[in-house]
């Protein structure tokens, strides 16, 4: 399974692709607010620096909108992916893009059915949001499930890229049902190396390695 960065920090997606987990990386609005930092700019930098899929969000409701952002957003790097909202404009611009050779990215699916409807429009990557949906009580990776199906079903080659990821357990779960990607935040990405046996066993061994140096 793919780790994308979920993140606009360009300090903390620096810090991921030096260990070597960094297979891409989704932007949204809200991350690059958070950073602080100019939209183009990050971008840019981010596609420089990682040579995997980059997220790059549409803002418009309609679907020549969309089309006419994706135009701006290709020329920022060659690695750019349109990231397009579940909409039936949404829809028709994932169809334009696919059928010029454009990858996409349909984002704030919460149903099995919008990740059919978003594979037969020829969306590269459909993004389902478990986090969103166990705050709300539902089974987040109930749906992973259900999309796996229905893909091998009818050998949809959409990715199913598992979003919302609040914890280790989410990217576990996604593993074995054998989602294609997990976009992950930073700091849960490091959660996956903790393990208290792990830290104590360090602890032993730094210990062993120090008396043995000073005896």
């Amino acid at each position: 399974m793919e780790f994308f960065i979920d993140s606009a920090d360009i300090s903390e997606i620096q810090k991921a692709h030096a260990m070597g987990l960094v297979d891409g990386v989704t932007t949204n609005p809200t991350l690059i607010k958070k950073a602080n930092r100019d939209h183009e700019q990050t971008i840019r930098e981010i596609s420089g620096l990682i040579p995997g899929p980059i997220s790059v969000e549409t803002l418009s409701e309609t679907a020549d909108g969309m089309v006419a952002e994706a135009d701006i957003y290709l020329k920022w790097g060659k690695n750019i992916v349109i990231k397009v909202i579940m909409t039936p404009e949404g829809m028709k611009a994932v169809r334009i893009l696919s059928e010029r050779g454009v990858r996409t990215n349909v984002t704030l699916v919460f149903t099995p059915a919008q990740a059919l409807i978003a594979a037969k429009a020829g969306a590269t990557y459909v993004s389902p949001f478990v986090g969103r949906l166990d705050d709300i009580g539902q089974a987040g990776m109930g749906i992973i499930e259900q999309i796996r199906q229905i893909f091998d079903n009818y050998s949809f080659k959409t990715k199913i890229l598992v979003a919302s990821v609040r914890n280790p357990i989410h990217i576990l779960d996604a593993a074995l049902i054998g989602a294609d990607v997990a976009t992950v935040p930073p700091a849960t990405l490091m959660q996956l190396f903790k393990h208290p046996l792990t830290d104590s066993g360090v602890q032993a061994f730094l210990q062993d390695a120090k008396a043995w140096q000073t005896a």
